[in-house]
């Protein structure tokens, strides 16, 4: 049996939560510029609504459940290290990290918020950040779990690939940008990059809560 879901609508023939496909359908067929996304239960779809689509836009919503044995697969994290996060309002939009303890999820550092920003470079600046905070305290076996697969790549690559396009408004951003590089350039590492296994361990600890 499917599970059921439930359908926000932000722009179409009427706005609000949908309980069925079939209903929210109706509200965006042929309708221009529609704006919508199903959610796993109700109070996630309520609370959605009363947002903004761009902070939905392309997440995940739907929270796989995983069982018992293949939540074994992934074992569990290290409790000693520290992870982190970003957050953004919109796509570019306003945007911030922050890095905490795994264990206790106490916060290390936050920047932010910057303007016209995007999560992919707050992932990367907020790794970036970690690395080089645990190296100045020659913390290099301490890892950094990351949700990120692109920040993660990036790092690998020592290069912010982002193809957001920078004016008056971002350039502090993109300073910001251009430090982080230049420290990967120019310093090594020992820290192992971890990904953050969300279907097995729910959200990263450095998460907003903002989902």
């Amino acid at each position: 049996m499917a599970k059921k879901k439930f359908y926000v609508v932000w722009n179409g023939r009427r706005k609000g939560v949908f309980s069925s496909w079939a209903v929210c359908k109706k509200q965006i067929d042929g309708f221009e510029n529609a704006q919508y996304k199903s959610f796993a239960n109700l109070d996630e779809a309520e609370i959605a609504s009363k947002g903004k689509y761009e902070d939905y836009k392309g997440k995940n919503t739907k929270k796989p459940t995983l069982s018992i044995a293949e939540k074994e697969k992934y074992g569990a994290p290290i409790l000693k290290s520290i992870s982190v996060d970003a957050a953004c309002a919109g796509n570019p939009g306003k945007m911030e990290y922050r890095g905490v303890f795994t264990h206790n999820k106490q916060e290390i550092f936050r920047k932010g918020p910057f303007k016209k920003g995007t999560n992919n470079i707050g992932e990367f600046l907020a790794l970036v950040h970690g690395i080089a905070l645990l190296k100045s305290k020659k913390k290099e076996d301490i890892p950094i779990y990351s949700d990120s697969k692109i920040a993660m790549s990036w790092i690998r690559q020592k290069k912010c690939k982002t193809k957001l396009s920078f004016n008056n408004e971002n350039k502090e951003l993109l300073e910001l940008i251009k430090r982080a590089e230049n420290w990967l350039k120019e310093n090594t590492f020992k820290n192992p990059i971890l990904k953050w296994e969300t279907k097995a361990w729910g959200e990263i600890p450095a998460d907003f809560g903002r989902k």
